[in-house]
């Protein structure tokens, strides 16, 4: 008998349905060892882990022993990225395999094609990879395990600092600032509704060949009189195509950037959806089955085999027009560390349709977006035909831009962004056919007031972009830094939008100001990129271990003796119904909360309520601002339960 040992049970089903007689399969429950969690389990003096068995993986690796030891082989078939091949490594380990008795293989999609090719060729654990795996896990611990025990001394207990969390807050935090020191500058915009055989519109671009600024109404009336008196007379017609290639095929951040835009979901929910689909599940007539390739990837490459079958799907499901004469290739995302595919469908042939009845309402949306995807970065450009037209009148010039579609190509069946994006983007301006020295009639002008608006606060969606583009984490670190810095109550979210909570600014603050080279986000980059460097051989593992901890150690005693302990309770006016003493509103890890001070005497605590500026309709009582189990802000009645008034939106909100 031949033992395979995957992570889970789900990835099991689907590898045994693959595998003949002679093979068994049995799932470690993820890792079977890890750092302690009472201790830093980091020997200081070299570095070197202090792996344990944590308790709940006990009994596991008893059976995992008992059975690799009866087995005439063991085959390891644990993920293919850095966490997998560490898995594997810890297994050999805790199950005690001998070096001789085992194999190690990956594939990247749990097919019957790609289990049986894996088995062909098989190979010993890459020491490179768990050795990159082993340098993340401790920078993380030297970070969280010395750092946080400052902020629950300095500020309150349950706060925690990561490498990357830490920075991920410094984005909201800063942009936040940024929200708040912005001066809105107004300017106007001027539009004249022309005509010539049709009415269309164009915008005042400039003045005598400069551009013009239109920054007050003064200036706008003084221009609006003089265009009255003039001719609108067309000076040049340029038409030209514009061709606009298809989107690489998904990666691990697109994917959750795509599936928030479009589906609302958070990154947590994308990748918990997305494993279902990898792990496979039951599909009548197949059994267990595999629906897409592995997850956690920064690759946008697709196999030969891939391209071949996506191809010959264009040609006879969409049309032989739609498919260009060389299959396209996309480059190498920069810092890319896993030989990996991008996310793609196990097979186009399983197309979403038929996939209706077998998968849950949300899976079959994420599968539907990475099928949709797939098959539009093999299809044709997408043509459009573009107009400008330049019209004079007088000193003054305007433009009048046309769009319309000649071919639709990958749009067929493939928009990227949300729906308002797609709308607006989709929109065609189908403009009167004109010529040079074409009078064009006035309508009217429509002079328009606007200010400058401030940067946008992040979503998750913009996020992830932003930790990506500046090399802070990876594929597998997008959704837990994301779910942390939410849970540990640094930020909220309101219509998406990440808002620092006042524990967020605190803590930010003090992490940035007391280990700026730490929490720096070039500094934070440089460590991601020499993992990288440990994962490709040309680093020793413990190297960014020691170049961080030479920083925490001169850094942690300064911080001790200047940061100074900070109160973050604010006084209120009201008095304790139980024993008469002022409450006080104090920061808890799920949000702020009102308590007494004569604790721990008295313990009466309550919820803060934040009043808005409207009376219930149902009874005249104030509406305040409430939240629901996930987050979700919806305003209420504050004499609930004797009224039952709620409602998601306030009236001013619905006017927006």
């Amino acid at each position: 008998m031949k033992l395979v040992i995957v992570e889970s049970p789900a990835k099991g089903k689907t590898i045994e349905n693959y595998l003949g007689k002679g093979y068994k399969v049995l799932a470690s429950y993820g890792h079977v060892r890890d750092l302690p969690k009472s201790r830093i389990g980091v020997d200081m003096e070299n570095f070197e882990p202090e792996y344990i068995i944590p308790t709940k993986a006990r009994k596991t690796v008893t059976m995992l022993k008992k059975e690799a030891a009866a087995a005439e082989e063991v085959i390891l078939a644990t993920d293919e990225d850095r966490e997998g091949e560490a898995i594997s490594w810890h297994l050999l380990s805790a199950a005690q395999i001998p070096e001789e008795k085992y194999k190690r293989i990956t594939f990247h999609e749990i097919t019957k094609e790609a289990i049986s090719e894996s088995l062909k060729s098989p190979r010993k654990i890459d020491q490179k990879l768990v050795d990159a795996q082993q340098g993340r896990r401790v920078l993380d611990r030297l970070v969280g395990y010395n750092i946080s025990p400052l902020l629950w001394k300095k500020i309150m207990r349950g706060l925690s600092a990561g490498r990357v969390q830490s920075v991920a807050l410094r984005f909201i935090v800063e942009r936040e600032r940024e929200i708040e020191k912005f001066k809105p500058v107004e300017y106007w915009e001027l539009t004249a509704t022309l005509n010539k055989a049709k009415d269309f519109e164009a915008f005042l671009n400039k003045k005598n060949g400069q551009a013009i600024e239109l920054g007050s109404e003064i200036i706008v009336d003084s221009v609006v009189k003089d265009l009255k008196k003039e001719k609108y007379i067309v000076e040049k017609v340029d038409v030209r195509d514009h061709k606009k290639n298809p989107f690489a095929p998904f990666v691990t951040s697109s994917l959750q950037q795509e599936a928030f835009r479009k589906l609302r979901f958070t990154s947590k929910k994308t990748m918990m959806l997305a494993q279902r689909l990898y792990e496979g599940m039951k599909i009548p007539g197949h059994g267990h089955l595999g629906l897409i390739t592995y997850m956690r990837t920064d690759s946008t490459h697709l196999s030969g085999q891939a391209i071949s079958e996506i191809r010959k799907y264009i040609k006879e499901n969409i049309g032989d027009n739609y498919l260009p004469e060389v299959p396209r290739q996309y480059k190498k995302v920069k810092g890319a560390q896993e030989a990996h595919e991008a996310i793609r469908p196990t097979s186009v042939l399983r197309i979403p349709e038929e996939m209706k009845a077998h998968l849950e309402a949300d899976e079959l949306k994420l599968y539907n977006l990475i099928w949709k995807r797939t098959v539009a970065s093999q299809m044709s450009q997408e043509i459009l035909e573009l107009t400008g037209i330049d019209i004079k009148a007088g000193e003054y010039n305007f433009r009048a831009n046309g769009k319309k579609v000649k071919f639709d190509g990958f749009s067929k069946i493939y928009h990227e962004g949300s729906k308002q994006k797609i709308e607006e983007e989709g929109k065609e301006v189908i403009l009167p056919s004109l010529k040079v020295g074409d009078e064009c009639t006035l309508i009217k002008l429509n002079p328009e007031q606007k200010f400058t608006q401030p940067p946008a606060r992040f979503t998750e969606a913009s996020l992830i972009k932003i930790m990506e583009e500046n090399g802070i984490g990876r594929p597998s670190t997008y959704a837990p830094t994301i779910s942390t810095i939410k849970s540990r109550g640094y930020v909220t979210v309101e219509n998406r939008y990440f808002i620092p909570e006042k524990i967020g600014y605190v803590v930010n603050d003090v992490l940035v100001d007391n280990f700026p080279e730490v929490f720096n986000v070039e500094f934070t980059a440089v460590m991601e990129r020499e993992l990288d460097d440990i994962a490709e051989g040309e680093m020793e593992w413990k190297q960014p271990i020691r170049e961080l901890w030479n920083l925490i150690e001169n850094q942690l005693v300064q911080a001790e003796d200047n940061i100074k302990k900070i109160n973050l309770d604010e006084k209120t006016d009201q008095k304790c119904e139980k024993c008469g003493k002022p409450m006080v509103i104090k920061q808890g890890r799920f949000g702020p909360f009102m308590a007494c001070t004569g604790f721990p005497e008295c313990k009466n605590t309550k919820a803060v309520a934040e009043k808005v500026a409207m009376k219930c309709p149902k009874c005249g009582g104030d509406v305040i601002i409430k939240k629901t189990k996930r987050g979700r802000t919806f305003y209420g009645c504050s004499n609930y339960p004797n009224c039952d008034f709620a409602t998601w939106k306030l009236p001013e909100d619905e006017k927006k």
